[in-house]
Order: C-alpha cells, then structure tokens, then sequence
C-alpha cells in the first residue's frame, strides 16, 4: 500500500456540492492500493501514519506524531498513485488493485483507523473528488509498505 501524507493545516474532500470529509491540523493521505496489497499491509501502513514524527516540537524539530498533536486524518483513495510511469507518455496502471479489492483494503484502513484514532475523515472511493489542502511546511512524505 502506498500512503502518501502531507501536513496540513486544514484539508477537505468535496464530491459535488458536498463536503465529505474536512480536517484541521493534521495529515492528508492519498492512499493507493497496489496488487497483491494486504491486511496487514494496510494496518502496518496504519501505524506508520499515526506514528509518524512529522509535527513540530517545541525546538521546531520534527518529533511529535499524529497521536501526539491529537491531529485530524483525512484519508483519500487514489489509485493513480499505483500507476505504472517508467515509461512513455501515459501512466499504466496493472500495477493497482482491482477496484474491489482496492475498495476492501481501502474501507479496511479507515475501519482501523477510526478504532485506534478520533478524529478521521475520509474521501469517497470511486468518486471525482475535489481535494483542498494548505500544506504546512510544506511537509510530504512517500510512505510505502
């Protein structure tokens, strides 16, 4: 699975008119389901993002995790970050899950996530979503299990 994070100091996912997922101060992630991904794939990839020492201490170093900060998450599937780019001049992508497999895993991280964390969000899988963030830092890490 593949997370990518980014620090915000707010985010929102709209479909539509609606508003379906927002956040504060927090973590972004765009999550990709690759083939041959795993449940335990997705709760390594879990743990990771809620330990992550991404947030500032109080010398300004990078120390504190999500659980420390009390942050919002906000996760977003976006199976383009599977895509296969080594060459040409279109992406591939028989490298990411199949949609139902990719759904699976995906509603796996957020039931887990919602379990071991308060305050998440989540996009809607499948849907064209309009994603809104300010990125603190700007702070974003590829994270990989």
């Amino acid at each position: 699975m593949i997370g990518l994070l980014q620090r915000v100091s707010r985010a929102r996912v709209t479909v539509g008119d609606e508003v379906v997922g927002a956040i504060d101060r927090g973590l972004l992630v765009l999550v990709g389901v690759q083939r041959g991904d795993t449940e335990a794939r997705a709760e390594r990839l879990l743990e990771r993002l809620l330990g992550y020492r991404v947030f500032p201490d109080a010398e300004e170093r990078m120390n504190l995790s999500l659980r420390d900060i009390d942050g919002g998450l906000l996760l977003v599937p976006q199976f383009t970050l599977a895509a296969d780019t080594r060459k040409g001049t279109r992406p591939g992508f028989s490298s990411a899950a199949p949609p139902e497999e990719g759904r699976r895993l995906f509603e796996l991280l957020l039931e887990r996530a919602r379990a071991a964390h308060p305050a998440v969000q989540c996009g809607r899988f499948g849907a064209d979503m309009q994603v809104e963030l300010v990125n603190d830092g700007p702070v974003t890490f590829w994270l990989e299990t």
